[in-house]
């Protein structure tokens, strides 16, 4: 069996906003510290208190969790992420942010809130997760999240990444390039992005145009143009890399 956390970790969970159930003598601390293994150790609500000591039923906390508001644990979340990371980094100078979609596969169903789950390519015997977009830094070899928020299926994801985008750029030191993966590959994050820094983003090969650019045996950069010869045109600088394996 695995034994709880240690008190120091308890008083930093301490710090989210953790009400107790209305009528229940739980305290919403012991309950708090199953999440926390279960995050830690990518495992279910159901093992995690079946293996470790000193846990109540997987059910009463499941029920407790329901009660959270979401959106205000998010934004008392982000706060202590902001202090975390200001501790470990360098106020001045400039950082190479990055941002990314997270997902965590999801073998359930949804209780009464249909868009908590998102579609994901087939992984771990499901197609379903739950999705973050997240923001960080590498010091020392080590990400160090600055920011993040829960994406819902049936929101734009350029909301998400915007709410993120807004508490990156709230820190106090300059970012000189945002880095993202091609999930990222949309209008309307990239002018949001831009708008903060200069940004790289991995680009699908996709489109008769956008094929013919990559199609090539030589590294070159270019200018892209989406939506080219219309009202809604951008205009991006696309870097062709091209790698040799001998």
């Amino acid at each position: 069996m695995q034994s709880r956390f240690p008190d120091s970790d308890a008083d930093l969970i301490g710090q989210l906003p953790l009400p107790g159930v209305e009528g229940s003598p739980l305290d919403p601390g012991d309950i708090w510290i199953v999440v926390i293994l279960a995050c830690a150790n990518q495992a279910s609500v159901w093992e995690t208190c079946n293996d470790t000591d000193g846990t109540p039923c997987d059910d009463t906390v499941l029920e407790w969790l329901h009660t959270l508001d979401r959106s205000w644990l998010e934004f008392v979340a982000n706060l202590l992420l902001r202090h975390l990371a200001l501790t470990i980094l360098v106020r001045s100078g400039s950082r190479i942010v990055s941002i990314d979609f997270i997902d965590n596969p999801y073998h359930g169903v949804h209780l009464d809130d249909e868009g908590e789950l998102c579609s994901m390519a087939p992984k771990d015997g499901t197609t379903t997760c739950h999705r973050y977009c997240t923001a960080y830094v590498v010091s020392n070899g080590k990400p160090v999240t600055l920011a993040m928020t829960y994406v819902r299926s049936d929101e734009d994801e350029a909301d998400a990444v915007e709410r993120v985008l807004a508490r990156v750029e709230a820190y106090p030191f300059e970012i000189e390039v945002l880095l993202a993966d091609s999930g990222f590959y949309n209008e309307r994050v990239i002018r949001s992005a831009r708008d903060i820094a200069a940004t790289v983003v991995h680009v699908p090969k996709k489109g008769e145009r956008m094929k013919a650019k990559l199609d090539i045996h030589k590294s070159y950069m270019t200018t892209y143009r989406m939506y080219k010869d219309s009202e809604r045109e951008l205009r991006f600088p696309l870097a062709v890399a091209v790698s040799y394996h001998l």
